[in-house]
């Protein structure tokens, strides 16, 4: 039986590495190609991974790039950091450390981000799979400012405060504060918890 067990667990250990071999590789084509352009075929040979074997393992496209997205996000354990931030008894500290979550996403997949908007208008799974991101997104944004409701500023409503929070958080900011203009992503967390606080609370 542990001859058996161990040869189940040898097989589990090769298929991840075959599958985190596929996203590597998927991921490069992805950002230097695009998400159109980036054919099974061309994943197979820059894996060296015989394409049925990409079949079997993600069965779409849009599976290799769901599986890219959330392999990073469960990396940052994003869930229990916003729940750090909504239970600072300090509403400014809270943005502060919502900001640091956003740079540090941004920083290990903008990249990944982008592609999913590319392909999310020409790829109807992933545009399901976006607007889901999306909505939940906003409902974790508007949990926070639920949360910091009694400290907005004077006549800003909840709604309000999403809207801000959503228009800041953009990937489009990021990309002209770091990447057209060179901002280090220091800079760019700086500028991000500043704005919210500056804009959503009372100071």
């Amino acid at each position: 039986m542990a001859v058996k067990g161990s040869s189940a667990t040898h097989r589990q250990r090769q298929a991840e590495g075959t599958k985190k071999q596929i996203a590597v590789a998927a991921r490069v084509l992805f950002a230097d190609r695009g998400y159109v352009a980036t054919t099974i075929s061309a994943i197979s040979e820059a894996a060296a991974i015989p394409a049925p074997t990409i079949y079997s393992a993600f069965g779409t496209k849009a599976a290799i790039l769901q599986a890219i997205a959330a392999d990073i996000v469960g990396s940052m354990d994003v869930a229990r950091r916003h729940d750090e931030a909504l239970a600072q008894p300090d509403p400014a500290e809270g943005l502060r450390l919502v900001a640091a979550i956003q740079r540090e996403q941004y920083e290990l997949m903008y990249d990944v981000i982008a592609v999913y908007q590319e392909a999310a208008r020409t790829d109807a799974e992933i545009a399901r799979s976006l607007d889901v991101i999306m909505r939940n997104r906003e409902r974790g944004f508007r949990r926070h400012i639920d949360s910091i409701a009694d400290h907005l500023a004077a006549g800003l409503t909840v709604d309000d405060g999403v809207v801000l929070y959503l228009t800041f958080v953009l990937p489009e900011a990021y990309r002209t504060l770091t990447i057209e203009n060179r901002w280090s992503p220091a800079r760019y967390e700086r500028w991000l918890a500043d704005a919210l606080i500056q804009h959503l609370l009372v100071v």
